[in-house]
């Protein structure tokens, strides 16, 4: 049965460095009735181009990767037409959400006009709910068998999006033997 919670965005970035506005990679994949309908990823050029050595080797961009890549304002009209007013999902979403409104902050782009839930659902909170050995995006890609690009911001946005509609899955399972039982 598909319900309204089937129907999200998730979201992911990637840093350059420790500061929350220094976005060097975004992917969101758009969920409608439990279907991926749309995907968007961008490199970014972060604030100055400046990288810490540290980010770069997790994640493979470095600062000319991204000289030529258009910064987040440039980008925003993308990430808007795609976010405003969903639900939204990240694996350990109060970091994609700060750095979302950072980085929106740094740009004097107004966060409120996405108009977003306060707290996303966080596929790390659900999975520990749900009893996850492990609620890491790699170790939960490999039990459920999703192909994930570790720190590519795309694959771990769409590696959330699978594991959130694997989350509605197993909740529902267990709302039904819970229901069964009484």
């Amino acid at each position: 049965m598909i319900k309204r919670e089937d129907s999200f965005a998730a979201i992911d970035f990637e840093l350059a460095t420790g500061v929350r506005n220094s976005v060097c990679s975004v992917g969101l994949v758009i969920v409608e009735k439990g279907e991926i309908i749309d995907e968007y990823y961008s490199l970014v050029k972060p604030p100055q181009n400046k990288y810490h050595w540290g980010n770069s080797r997790v994640t493979k961009i470095y600062a000319k990767t991204t000289k030529n890549a258009p910064s987040f304002k440039e980008i925003y009209p993308e990430i808007e037409k795609r976010l405003k007013g969903k639900k939204m999902v990240a694996h350990n979403e109060s970091f994609d959400r700060d750095v979302l409104k950072k980085v929106m902050e740094y740009y004097k782009l107004d966060y409120k006009k996405l108009r977003l839930p306060k707290v996303w659902e966080d596929t790390v909170e659900i999975f520990h709910s749900l009893g996850a050995e492990s609620a890491k995006l790699n170790k939960l890609c490999e039990y459920y068998k999703i192909d994930i690009e570790h720190h590519n911001a795309l694959s771990d946005a769409r590696a959330t999006a699978l594991l959130y509609l694997i989350s509605l899955k197993l909740r529902q399972e267990q709302e039904t033997m819970i229901t069964e039982d009484n």
